[in-house]
Parts: C-alpha cells; sequence; structure tokens
C-alpha cells in the first residue's frame, strides 16, 4: 500500500546536529528545533550546549537507548494530539548508530508524518576523504564486541565494495590487529578521527601500516574506519612513499575556530 501524509499534521522531525564544528548546523535545522513543541535528546546535558548556542528554548525530553522502548508512545500519543516533535542526538544524524529507528517506525506505523532533514554525519565526510572508491559502500556501524564478530567478519571477506565502520578509541589497534588477520595485512584502509573538529586527521595506508602507526600513537576522539573492498584494494596515492600517510586539518581548522577556547563536544 502506498502511504501519503498530510503535511498539515503535527510532524516527527528527526534533526542532524555538528558531529565536530558548531558552524555545521544549517539554518533550516535551527528554525525547526525553534518551532518544536518538545525536543527529544540523547543526553540533555549535551544537547544544552548546542541549543544554548543557538538561542534554542524548547523543552527537552530524554530519549536514549535505555528508555526508548518505555517513551517511544508517549511521544506518539503527544505527536498525535497535535504536538510538533524533534529529534536530536549528540551528534550527527539519529538512527545512525543512535537511538531513533524504534521512534521513527513506531510514527510510520501510525500515520504520523517523518521529514528527516539532510545533514551532519561522520561516516560521508571519512569515506569521501578517504581516497578509497565511494561509489558503492556498505555501512556496518559498530561491530559486535564478543558474540557475532568472527561471523560477522568472515562474511564481509568478499564483499567488493568500501566497507565503513565506527569504533572506540581503546578497541582501535584490537580491530585493526583483527581486521588484518581476517582481511590480510596488505588490505588498504582509512582511519578518519574528530571529523570537523579542531584536531580532524586522516591516516590512510595498508592494515598493517596502520597496526604499527596506532602501537606508536595512541588514537583519540572518535574513529570512523574505511576498508577497502576486495576489488577495491588499490593504494589512493601511488606516487607517495608507500607507508602510513597522515593528513591533519589543524592549521586550517585553528584559523577558522581560533585557538585556546576550551574544549566541549563540539571542538
Amino acid at each position: 500500500m502506498v502511504e501519503t501524509f498530510n503535511s498539515t499534521k503535527s510532524i516527527l522531525y528527526v534533526v542532524p546536529t555538528p558531529v565536530g564544528n558548531m558552524e555545521d548546523m544549517t539554518f533550516r535545522a535551527v528554525r525547526i528545533l525553534k518551532e518544536a513543541d518538545f525536543i527529544l535528546a540523547e543526553d540533555t546535558r549535551t544537547s544544552s550546549v548546542l541549543l544554548q548556542h543557538y538561542d534554542i528554548r524548547a523543552t527537552l525530553m530524554s530519549h536514549h537507548k535505555f528508555n526508548e522502548h518505555e517513551t517511544v508512545q508517549q511521544v506518539v500519543r503527544r505527536i498525535e494530539g497535535g504536538e510538533t516533535a524533534a529529534l536530536i542526538s549528540d551528534a550527527g544524524t539519529p538512527g545512525i548508530s543512535d537511538p531513533g529507528f524504534l521512534l521513527v517506525r513506531e510514527c510510520v506505523r501510525h500515520g504520523i508524518e517523518v521529514q528527516t532533514l539532510p545533514g551532519a554525519t561522520a561516516f560521508v565526510p571519512a569515506l569521501v576523504s578517504s581516497g578509497l572508491p565511494c561509489d558503492k559502500f556498505c555501512f556496518e556501524g559498530f561491530l559486535p564486541q564478543k558474540k557475532g564478530r568472527q561471523t560477522r567478519l568472515e562474511a564481509l571477506k568478499d564483499e567488493p565494495r568500501s566497507i565503513i565502520f565506527y569504533e572506540s578509541p581503546r578497541r582501535l589497534l584490537k580491530t585493526l590487529q583483527q581486521f588484518a588477520e581476517v582481511f590480510g595485512g596488505e588490505r588498504q584502509a582509512s582511519v578518519a578521527r574528530e571529523i570537523s573538529k579542531l584536531h580532524e586527521e586522516h591516516v590512510r595506508g595498508t592494515l598493517q601500516e596502520l597496526v604499527d602507526h596506532f602501537q606508536h600513537n595512541e588514537p583519540l576522539g572518535e574513529i570512523v574506519l574505511i576498508l577497502a573492498g576486495k576489488n577495491g584494494n588499490v593504494n589512493p596515492n601511488p606516487d607517495v612513499n608507500p607507508n602510513c600517510q597522515l593528513s591533519t586539518v589543524n592549521s586550517q581548522l585553528s584559523m577558522l575556530m581560533g585557538t585556546g577556547k576550551k574544549k566541549n563536544k563540539y571542538q
């Protein structure tokens, strides 16, 4: 059955928020958040920093992975009652490795219009900047930490497209070592960290080169790991030293953002 929605009804807006630089917020996102009757936030303390920056005074409601099963029906009833809701996460687009799917699904089931604004997400700039093929790719997000992890990696061995993973800095080295065992140490990859923040950097090379690099350089910040597909294992920069390549944008960002400011989620 084809579903249509009446745009005059109350709506659930899914609103991306910056993954780093505050200036990545769109004009439309700010307007929607100001006009919403209430905002669903993954962490109200983190989101308050962003909302105060843009003088957004809507009511905040906590909505995260530990309570979303309990809050979904309450939110649906409020929207059906005529209120407009906006869903945000700590950073990026809700539903992408963040809460959002359950609420969106329930709103769709109840015939509530859902509009997702285009905007920030970490994996797109990480993929495009990797130098690996980005015309076709698959998104894996966070791998299982234990049960099912090895099985999932084995299933991806013959994946021809570039593969995107999220990882924590404390697990990155172990993950790279495991990837080298499963996919081979010569498979090309790129590690992006702190996307859009002051200390953004991209480290590119073979999996073995990345292992060697991070054995001597402790990773910090949020990590996006891009792995070349089975058929896309080409050095993206063959004219330079094949050893692990480090690209930073600190100097450019420093000029734009200034230095010496107190660090927070959006720096």
